[in-house]
């Protein structure tokens, strides 16, 4: 009819695709233990529910933005994000391409072993006096083997006495050293060699072996021994 005019409906902001290629993805979140180790198909529907409202929260969106951008319902978000119901691939699909990221990082940390590294903050680790060392000569271990059978042993060695008599030591394994601070000339057999900062040397353990000249203290090295399966640690 002439002269009539159409009411429009109300104004709905319509948010730009977040799959641009300029746009950065977003971290992975951090997933509670207890979902990014699964237990089957259940632990895997949490894992992923988990991972996408965590990235949810962190682009600030609402559940009605992700359901309207990929095109599902409300409920059915708030269903996949509790881990309460299946859903396909196209699905995820979808809803990954609305978080703007890759339907991989949906699954990324899932059945991930819990953590167990052995921390040793700095001045901390155990001290060991080793057979005829003296003053000025300490060693740290930074690592101690829980198992009937060491598999490697790593000390920091420091030395600030040049005055001192070094033994020769002797042991199964292979000794790597590292000096991170002074100078020093160091034997193994009959050999002597000169060590700088940043120089390492490797040898094998059971040849007798050690300082032979403190040349600039204090001297700070990395000592690492390695016991092969049939060796005698």
């Amino acid at each position: 009819m002439a002269g009539r005019t159409e009411r429009a409906g109300p104004v709905v902001p319509v948010r730009a695709s977040p799959t641009r290629k300029s746009r950065p993805e977003p971290a992975a979140p951090a997933v509670p233990e207890s979902t990014a180790t699964g237990n089957g198909r259940k632990g895997l529907e949490r894992h992923i529910g988990a991972v996408m409202r965590e990235l949810r929260r962190q682009q600030m969106l609402t559940i009605s933005d992700v359901a309207a951008q990929a095109r599902i319902s409300r409920g059915m978000l708030s269903k996949i994000e509790n881990g309460q119901v299946s859903t396909s691939l196209d699905t995820l699909a979808k809803l990954a391409s609305a978080l703007g990221i890759s339907l991989g990082r949906l699954f990324a940390n899932y059945d991930v072993p819990g953590g167990g590294a052995q921390l040793v903050k700095a001045g901390e680790g155990m001290q060991v006096v080793r057979r005829g060392t003296k003053r000025g000569h300490t060693y740290h271990l930074l690592a101690y083997d829980k198992g009937p059978k060491k598999m490697f042993e790593p000390f920091l060695v420091t030395m600030d006495d040049a005055s001192e008599v070094f033994p020769s030591f002797e042991h199964p394994g292979t000794e790597f050293i590292y000096v991170l601070e002074g100078r020093i000339e160091y034997r193994h057999g009959q050999q002597t060699y000169l060590l700088d900062p940043g120089d390492s040397l490797t040898f094998r353990g059971e040849v007798p072996h050690g300082p032979e000249r403190l040349i600039e203290t204090p001297i700070q090295l990395l000592s690492v021994i390695t016991y092969g399966p049939t060796d005698d640690a």
